[in-house]
C-alpha cells in the first residue's frame, strides 16, 4: 500500500472555520490509522487576502484540538518550505512547462477586455469558445507574443482545456465522477503578479510532497476535473492522489450551508478559538473560550458526516483513529446540531476528576475575588457536576453558594408564596438556628417535622424554600445546598425572604 501522506492546507485569510477543523481532523485520523504523515501547508498565494495573525491562529487551533502536525509549518520537514508564498519559483517552472508543451497559454487580456467579453456573451466563461476571441498566445502571432513579453506587458497563464472530452475521476466518498470538458473553463494558473493560483500550486505541491489522499470540502469538487488535467499534462497521472470530497456542514435546521452569520444569530461559535478581527477589532467567541473541551468538540465534529456503523457515540481520539474509514463518510450534508455538541461536552466534563472540576470552580472564583476553601469547593462540585455543561457553569449556576439573593423568582412568588409558606419557613429557620451543624439528613428531618406539626404538606413549600435560599426555582439538591451554606446563612436568607416578600402574602 502506498504510504499515507495527507495535508491540511488552509489559507491565512482570517479565523479557521469549524468546518476546516473537521477537514483537518479527518485527514489526521486517516494518517494516524495507517501510521502515515500529517502535513500542515499554508496556501497563501493570494496576498491580497492575507490577514496578519491568521497563520499563528491556525497552528494554535490545531494544537488545542489535539491534531498533531508531523511535517509542515512550525515543524519543518523534507519538503520545506511549506508556505506557498515561499515556493513561488517552483510554480513558475511548471507553468512554463505547460505553456511550452501547448497545455497552457499566455493571456494578455485587460480587465476591460474581460468585461467586454462578458457584455458580448452573458454568463460567458473564458473557455475553448471564447478564448479565440481574446488577446492571448493562441490568437496572436509568435512575434507579437514575444514582443509583449519582452516589454513586460502583464499577462496570466491559463490552462488550455481540451474540447469535447470526458474527464473521469474516482472520489472515495462519491464514487465515479465524469465531467464534460466543455463545462471546465480555462482557469488561470499563474497570476499577473507571478503568484500561482490555488489550482496550480496545490497540484504541484501535492505531487512534490508525495500526498496520497486529498481530503477536502465539497466546494472543491467542481475543481477536481481541472486538477486531473493538470496531473495528466504534467506527466504525473500515476502519482495522482486519491480524492475524497467531504459533505457540507448545514445549518441546524438542515436548510443551507452553515455560515458565520447563522452561528452568530443562533448564539454559538463558528471558530475554534476567540478571533479578533484586525480591522474592526470585533472579537468572535471561540469554542475554547465558550467552555467546550477539545475532546468533546473532536467527538462532535467526527460525527458530522462520518459514522462508525455502530450505536457507539462516545469516542476518544484513539478510538476514532481505530474506527475511522473514508468509506463511512456520507455524501449528504451534515446538520450542525449545537445541542449535540453540548451533550458531548456534558459527558466529557462529568468524566473529569473532582480535582479538575474543583480547579474550574476555583479559577472562576479567583476572577471574582471570592475566597473558597477546598472543602467547600469539593462539596459544591459534587452536588452540581451532573447539572453543568461548561466549566464556567459551576460559578454561573452556583453563585448563590457565595452571594445571598436580593431578588426572587416572580413565578414562584405568585404561585407558592403564601401564609402557609411563611409559617413553615419561620418555624423551620428557628429550628435550625439553634441546632448543631446542619447536614442534609437533619435538614430534611427537621423540615418534615415542622410541616407535619403544622399540618402542611412538605411538597407544597419546597420550591418556595429553595427560592428563599437561592433566589431561583430550580437547582441542585436542596438539602445538600443548605448543608453547604450552614445553619446561620440559611436562617439569614430565609428571614430576608420573609421580610422582603411579606407584602406578597395574602
Amino acid at each position: 500500500m502506498r504510504e499515507v501522506r495527507v495535508r491540511f492546507a488552509p489559507s491565512p485569510t482570517g479565523a479557521l472555520h469549524i468546518g476546516g477543523v473537521r477537514t483537518a481532523l479527518y485527514n489526521y485520523l486517516l494518517a494516524r490509522k495507517y501510521n502515515g504523515t500529517m502535513i500542515l501547508r499554508i496556501e497563501d498565494t493570494d496576498q491580497t487576502r492575507y490577514v496578519p495573525g491568521a497563520e499563528a491562529y491556525i497552528v494554535e487551533s490545531l494544537a488545542w484540538a489535539g491534531i498533531k502536525i508531523d511535517e509542515g509549518v512550525g515543524v519543518g520537514g523534507p519538503y520545506a518550505p511549506y508556505r506557498q508564498s515561499e515556493r513561488k519559483a517552483l510554480y513558475k517552472t511548471y507553468a512554463q512547462k505547460l505553456v511550452d508543451e501547448d497545455h497552457a497559454y499566455y493571456a494578455f487580456d485587460t480587465e476591460q477586455d474581460l468585461e467586454e467579453m462578458r457584455k458580448r456573451t452573458p454568463n460567458a466563461q473564458y473557455d475553448g469558445v471564447t478564448r479565440m476571441q481574446m488577446k492571448n498566445s493562441l490568437t496572436l502571432s509568435g512575434k507579437e507574443v514575444a514582443q509583449k513579453l519582452s516589454v513586460g506587458e502583464k499577462y496570466v497563464i491559463r490552462l488550455k482545456v481540451p474540447g469535447k472530452e470526458e474527464i473521469h475521476l474516482t472520489d472515495l466518498i462519491r464514487g465515479s465522477v465524469t465531467v464534460q470538458s466543455s463545462q471546465v473553463d480555462d482557469k488561470v494558473l499563474m497570476k499577473s503578479d507571478g503568484m500561482p493560483t490555488y489550482h496550480l500550486a496545490n497540484v504541484v505541491d501535492d505531487y512534490l510532497m508525495k500526498i496520497s489522499h486529498v481530503i477536502r470540502g465539497e466546494e472543491w469538487l467542481p475543481s477536481a476535473p481541472l486538477h486531473v488535467l493538470l496531473y495528466r499534462y504534467l506527466g504525473w497521472e500515476k502519482e495522482m492522489p486519491q480524492f475524497a470530497h467531504l459533505p457540507l456542514l448545514l445549518k441546524p435546521d438542515g436548510n443551507g450551508k452553515l455560515s458565520k452569520r447563522d452561528a452568530d444569530k443562533m448564539g454559538f461559535p463558528i471558530f475554534p478559538l476567540n478571533w479578533q478581527d484586525p480591522e474592526s477589532g470585533h472579537v468572535a467567541i471561540g469554542y475554547r473560550e465558550a467552555g467546550y473541551l477539545p475532546e468533546a468538540l473532536i467527538n462532535f465534529l467526527a460525527f458530522l458526516g462520518w459514522n462508525p456503523g455502530t450505536e457507539q457515540e462516545l469516542f476518544s481520539m484513539e478510538q476514532l483513529i481505530e474506527a475511522f474509514t473514508l468509506e463511512r463518510i456520507g455524501k449528504a450534508g451534515a446538520r450542525f446540531d449545537i445541542q449535540k455538541a453540548q451533550w458531548f461536552n456534558q459527558h466529557y466534563l462529568r468524566s473529569k476528576s473532582d480535582d479538575v472540576l474543583i480547579g474550574y470552580l476555583l479559577d472562576s472564583l479567583k476572577k471574582e475575588n471570592i475566597d473558597c476553601s477546598q472543602e467547600k469547593a469539593k462539596k459544591i462540585v459534587a452536588v452540581m457536576k451532573e447539572r453543568v455543561t461548561f466549566p464556567k457553569d459551576f460559578w454561573e449556576q452556583g453563585k448563590f453558594f457565595f452571594t445571598a439573593p436580593v431578588s426572587f423568582d416572580e413565578q414562584v412568588v405568585s404561585k407558592k408564596w403564601n401564609d402557609d409558606t411563611v409559617k413553615v419557613l419561620t418555624a423551620f429557620s428557628n429550628e435550625i438556628k439553634s441546632g448543631s451543624n446542619l447536614i442534609a439528613e437533619t435538614a430534611k428531618d427537621t423540615l418534615e417535622m415542622v410541616t407535619s406539626k403544622l399540618g402542611i404538606k412538605t411538597g407544597h413549600i419546597l420550591q418556595a424554600l429553595r427560592m428563599s435560599i437561592t433566589g431561583g426555582a430550580s437547582g441542585p439538591d436542596l438539602m445538600i445546598t443548605m448543608e453547604i451554606l450552614g445553619n446561620a446563612e440559611v436562617f439569614k436568607r430565609i428571614h430576608f425572604a420573609i421580610k422582603t416578600l411579606k407584602v406578597k402574602v395574602t
